[in-house]
């Protein structure tokens, strides 16, 4: 086990509060520093270590942090103490998780300011997810630290195979995130963390709502010695919020999901794995449709599959932590809904092996942080990629696979960190090699720092790059008003940060100005001069320069005010973006030149009587970009505002609550064109703990 260089008697820092048995004991004999911070819903938080117990080194001394419960979050590729990370992430934790009135990741998401959620479907049924001013397909999406982007499309990442109610904590890094997360996140990634309970237990959810909602869920956990395994599964579905003209449910959904994680953990090693399944069909509406093909039936069914291992070596002077998984996605698109004869339905399986390693060491100088990562994304398709040498069947079915892709990327990493007292530099870089195009190594660099002013105010700054390769989606799509190149070249993104931020236990305030420079974007465009005979063309864009501003602040009125009782936390977050790259006359952008150009969220906690409480959440954002209706008529996208509140009696055995979405009941907004969206959606639960 690493051992400080200055001996020095060992402080235990208690940052959390979470009633463990264990606490009290765990004081014994050292010296003890407790200290108490709020966190804010979606708070931006500084990064922290991965593991259950991180060392901080600077060039004076060493002091060990133990955590009780849950561990902290990372934005560098070495474990970091939590006061001294350069780099910026937003977090989601348990609490806000479980406060918020949402019914998936998805909706959850809407909630972080820098965080752009297209919503097609509701429920979690679909929607693009991008992070400032990007697309769907440039964040990278990872399952406790694992990448599970399906890279046939990003349209349905978020097909997850766990439930909210598992959710430890969202770590949203935003900015070009190569060096931490691989060379896929463009602009950002979202990382969700689950663990299995701490202890022996179960829980058991009940939901019901408007449109023929129906959800049922349960949990349960068994902790025995350094062994600890839990099992979960949740069936949900709906009648949908809309009909064809045909007069059919055309938005109706039905989704199960089967989670299983384990973890073995001793003084030597950390053993965790998971398997998962998630595995839905949803009425697809108009989400494909296009002045061309005015499909409003549509339907789409996934299955996807996660698997992996993961380990981190606890003893001597370097530290393991590899890991191995296995990801399968398969889905199945009808362009007309039970109608084979009339359109044939799409089948692509997309299976993704991968294997990393990541190590670090201490030293004089510092922390360093060195691995590689292989991964082999093997694509067979109906309608997408090359014409196979060997036919694959299609099961259930009289077809069979006749087209497909298969690449190979690697990846490999290097990354130092200089901890002193009050600076932090971390700096390195990725280097990434693809078997697609004959692709030779790339090289992408970063540099992140940050300095404290005291214990409050933190100054930090980065510059940071990445790339993307293309989809297979947007490589080889051709059906029904859509022409893709298989031709395209790689993404390619350079991001500059500086910000501060400050926290106490009363005020917690962030703000950043950040510049995006991309190159070869690709999107898909329309050139409505064309008029009934215009495609949806895939092409890379030259080059986009996106200039961006967040600001975010929180009060905690229940240590302001300590005197009233209804007021607990009030949250402003805003973000402006503004791009360079403009449409030519007629040229009508699907993804990349519609981005959110003003986002504002407003949050207000309140207690109102003895265990009952209410959470009200408005967000208000305005688009750019315009899109074509089915008549013809380029149409602006228009600023729209939405209120969702929550209202919820919590017991320690159970707890009762009724959410309502879209409270005033808005139907005229549009968040992505020809896409009708619900109204009014009112949920009611029941969640009991064993």
């Amino acid at each position: 086990m690493y051992k400080p260089i200055f001996q020095k008697r060992e402080v235990l820092v208690f940052r959390q509060f979470q009633r463990k048995s264990y606490s009290l004991f765990a004081c014994l004999g050292r010296e003890v520093v407790i200290s108490v911070l709020s966190v804010a819903t979606l708070s931006s938080s500084k990064a922290a270590s991965i593991s259950d117990e991180t060392w901080r080194v600077d060039s004076t001394k060493a002091t060990k942090e133990v955590w009780l419960g849950d561990v902290g979050v990372t934005g560098s590729r070495a474990p970091l103490a939590q006061s001294q990370a350069a780099r910026m992430v937003t977090v989601l934790t348990r609490d806000d998780i479980q406060a918020a009135p949402v019914q998936s990741v998805n909706d959850l998401l809407k909630y972080a300011v820098g965080v752009d959620v297209r919503q097609r479907g509701a429920l979690g049924s679909q929607a693009d997810i991008s992070i400032r001013g990007g697309t769907q397909e440039q964040i990278t999406v990872l399952l406790n630290g694992i990448n599970i982007c399906d890279p046939q499309t990003g349209h349905n990442v978020m097909d997850l195979p766990v439930d909210l109610s598992e959710i430890v904590r969202i770590e949203v890094l935003e900015g070009p995130a190569g060096r931490t997360y691989g060379t896929s996140s463009l602009v950002g990634a979202v990382n969700i963390v689950t663990h299995p309970a701490r202890e022996s237990s179960a829980d058991v959810t009940l939901e019901g709502g408007s449109y023929g909602t129906l959800k049922v869920s349960g949990r349960a956990n068994k902790k025995s010695g350094a062994w600890n395994n839990q099992l979960s599964g949740s069936y949900m579905r709906s009648d949908g919020y809309s009909r064809s003209q045909a007069g059919g449910l055309n938005t109706d959904y039905s989704g199960s999901k089967a989670f299983y994680q384990g973890e073995y953990n001793d003084e030597w090693v950390h053993l965790s794995w998971h398997a998962g399944i998630a595995d839905k069909g949803w009425g697809s509406s108009t989400f494909y449709a296009s002045p061309k093909w005015q499909a409003d039936d549509q339907y789409e069914h996934t299955t996807k599959l996660y698997t992996a291992v993961q380990a981190e070596t606890k003893q001597g002077r370097l530290h393991f932590r590899p890991s191995i998984y296995w990801n399968q996605n398969r889905d199945r698109y009808e362009g007309y809904r039970g109608q084979a004869d009339k359109m044939k339905y799409n089948y692509n399986r997309c299976d993704v092996y991968g294997a990393c390693l990541n190590s670090y060491f201490d030293w004089i100088a510092g922390r360093t942080a060195f691995g590689a990562e292989l991964r082999n994304e093997d694509l067979v398709s109906g309608n997408l990629g090359e014409p196979l040498f060997q036919t694959h069947h299609i099961g259930g079915t009289d077809r069979d696979y006749t087209l497909g892709l298969n690449r190979t990327n690697m990846s490999a990493h290097l990354e130092h960190n200089v901890l002193l007292e009050r600076l932090t530099v971390s700096a390195g870089f990725v280097a990434m090699k693809s078997t697609q195009s004959s692709m030779n190594w790339q090289l992408y660099p970063g540099i992140d720092a940050s300095y404290r002013l005291g214990s409050r105010w933190k100054l930090f700054a980065s510059y940071n790059s990445s790339l993307r390769l293309p989809s297979f989606t947007e490589m080889y799509y051709k059906l029904q008003g859509y022409a893709a190149d298989p031709h395209l070249k790689p993404e390619e993104m350079q991001a500059v940060e500086v910000g501060t931020q400050y926290q106490s236990p009363t005020l917690q305030a962030k703000a950043s100005l950040y510049h995006h420079h991309g190159q070869n974007m690709i999107d898909w465009i329309m050139d409505t001069s064309e008029g009934s005979s215009a495609e949806w063309q895939s092409v890379n864009h030259t080059k986009i320069n996106s200039y961006g501003l967040e600001a975010s602040a929180m009060v905690d009125f229940s240590l302001l005010w300590p005197s009233q009782q209804v007021l607990r936390r009030l949250s402003l977050s805003y973000s402006y973006i503004d791009q360079d790259k403009v449409a030519e006359d007629h040229i009508v952008s699907q993804y990349a030149l519609e981005y959110l150009k003003h986002k504002l969220l407003a949050n207000l906690d309140l207690h109102l009587y003895k265990k009952l409480d209410l959470g009200l959440h408005l967000r208000w954002q305005d688009r750019v970009g315009t899109y074509t209706t089915f008549q013809n008529e380029v149409r602006e996208y228009r600023p729209f505002a939405l209120m969702d509140a929550r209202l919820s009696w919590t017991e320690p055995r159970y707890s009762l609550y009724a959410e309502a979405n879209n409270v005033f009941d808005n139907r005229d907004y549009v968040d992505y064109g020809n896409v009708p969206q619900p109204g009014r959606w009112l949920t009611f639960g029941l969640r009991y703990h064993f």
